[in-house]
Parts: structure tokens; sequence; C-alpha cells
């Protein structure tokens, strides 16, 4: 069974920084392409930011450009978003979500699976 599950998420001062980790299991990462989403209060869930399946290549939405970086390892079955310089806006539920291919996107409509989501919140 495949299964993503977030974590990392909280509740973060502005400017602060936050590490979200995105644990996949029921299948070998390396075969998939990985992306975050998040979704506001209110919005329709949007791209963040996304990692090929070798890691080689990253694409990203402008709004966290210099803030967002993504990795991923593939021996721990693992992907990360480092989140810094935060801002209010950046408060949503936070969603990592794969594709079998080798390259990403960060349109929500190409991804296949899932995770349940984490709350992030930016907040003074």
């Amino acid at each position: 069974q495949l299964q993503l599950v977030e974590s990392g998420g909280g509740l973060v001062q502005p400017g602060g920084s936050l590490r979200l980790s995105c644990a996949v299991s029921g299948f070998t990462l390396g075969y998939y392409a990985i992306g975050w989403f998040r979704q506001a209060p209110g919005k329709e869930r949007e791209g963040v930011i996304c990692i090929s399946s070798s890691g080689g290549s990253t694409n990203y939405v402008d709004s966290v450009k210099g803030r967002f970086t993504i990795s991923r390892d593939n021996a721990k079955n693992t992907v990360y978003l480092q989140m810094n310089s935060l801002k209010p806006e950046d408060t949503g539920v936070y969603y990592c979500a794969g594709r079998r291919s080798y390259d990403c996107s960060v349109a929500p409509t190409s991804y296949n699976y899932w995770g349940q989501g984490t709350q992030v919140t930016v907040s003074s």
C-alpha cells in the first residue's frame, strides 16, 4: 500500500524556519517525483516546490524562491521541505504527493498519491 506521511508542521513566527518531512512507504521512492503543495483556508490547493526522482532537478513557484528548498534521501525514503524566512501568507496545510516519473511538476492534478497533510501556521 502506497503511503506518504507528512510531519514537522507547527506554529512559527514570521521570519522563522520549519523543516517538513515526507516519509514514504509501499513503493520505491527512487522511481517517483515528489511535490509539496499547500492549501490555505478558503483557497484552492497550490503547488509550492517539487523534485525529480533522481533529485537532479527542482521546480518551484516564484513566491517561495530563495526561501524554500526541497531535498530527498532515497535511502531513507524521505523527502524534506526546508522553509526559511516564513511569512504569514505561507500559512496552510502542507501536503506531499508522488507521481511515478522522472520529472516533476507543481501542478497538483498531475500527482496520484497524497499524504494527509500537516498544518503550518505563521503568526506572531
